[in-house]
């Protein structure tokens, strides 16, 4: 088995529970989600400890409507990756927060990230740096313009 594999988590009824959770309310606290799952305070903050260090959870953020920032631009940026070099790309792009979303693919492109910025210079500065990082070989980018 690789190495890859032998770390993958294995999702229980009480992981998916508890991530189902936390995707509704990502703030919620440990004592809440607890009483909701019916278990004890110490399982549930078990269980997110190990969700985070196996990686299957990323971690806790913000959800914000499309439309709040009615100046912001959005985007998606599809990326070709040399050799295999994939892991440590995505690892770099997940230091940029203008990337609200980093995808695998298959076809042409290895990723596709998920861009919102507020203007036209973030945008261009944001393009350089993902261009710029190692591994990434070439890359294609679309605004969005409206969402139907």
């Amino acid at each position: 088995m690789s190495k890859r594999g032998a770390s993958k988590h294995v999702f229980d009824d009480h992981d998916r529970t508890l991530i189902g959770l936390l995707r509704h309310d990502g703030r919620a606290p440990v004592s809440k989600l607890a009483e909701i799952m019916g278990v004890t305070r110490g399982t549930v903050q078990t269980r997110l400890d190990r969700l985070l260090a196996s990686g299957a959870l990323l971690g806790f953020t913000a959800r914000v409507r499309e439309d709040y920032g009615p100046g912001q631009i959005r985007a998606i940026m599809m990326i070709e990756v040399v050799g295999r070099n994939t892991t440590q790309v995505i690892n770099k792009l997940r230091r940029l927060p203008e990337l609200t979303a980093i995808h695998t693919t298959s076809g042409k492109w290895d990723l596709i990230t998920e861009i919102l910025v507020d203007d036209l210079a973030e945008f261009d500065r944001v393009l350089r740096e993902v261009r710029v990082v190692d591994g990434v070989l070439n890359s294609e980018t679309s605004i969005l313009l409206s969402t139907i």
